[in-house]
């Protein structure tokens, strides 16, 4: 439909953020078929390796302290986090944030027990030019065999991850 869009309308002002998205679509088709690769040490010393994770389903969220829909989203996080841990479910959080002091407050007094991201590089960070991110929240979704499920699980993580772990 975006490419119709973009043929049928080639003045449209939309045209550069239907790009945009395109591009970054782009980017994570692969990842549909192949398993997603991603390693790092979290905020906490913790190492992250998605491919220890296989057999299990995972939740990438891209967010920030900032971002007031991201932060209006880890109640709902935090609650499948409980509900289904011990079914086979995880939580990777990538952090957009800029402030390390702020991210520590933040993830402590919230009590966010996943693994976190920092770079301190905001959206000009790695992960978010290696798979798209330009704009937040983002909730990836990761199924059983490593493969990118969802790209969009905000508002229904829960039931999201319930179907996956049914898989």
């Amino acid at each position: 439909m975006a490419a119709e869009h973009l043929e049928k309308y080639p003045l449209s002002p939309r045209n550069a953020i239907i790009k945009r998205l395109l591009a970054s679509s782009q980017l994570t088709t692969p990842y549909r078929t192949k398993p997603l690769d991603l390693k790092f040490t979290a905020l906490d010393g913790r190492e992250v390796n998605l491919e220890t994770l296989r057999g299990k389903v995972v939740l990438i969220d891209f967010w920030a302290t900032w971002c007031g829909p991201c932060v209006e989203e880890l109640p709902h996080v935090t609650k499948a986090y409980e509900k289904y841990r011990d079914k086979g479910f995880e939580v990777v959080a990538i952090s957009l944030d800029q402030d390390r002091g702020a991210l520590e407050t933040f993830v402590r007094q919230n009590n966010l027990k996943w693994p976190q991201h920092f770079d301190g590089k905001g959206g000009d960070g790695e992960l978010c030019k290696r798979f798209g991110i330009e704009m937040i929240p983002v909730m990836w979704l990761i199924n059983k065999q490593g493969l990118l499920a969802q790209t969009n699980a905000r508002g229904k993580v829960e039931s999201e991850v319930e179907r996956l772990l049914a898989e």
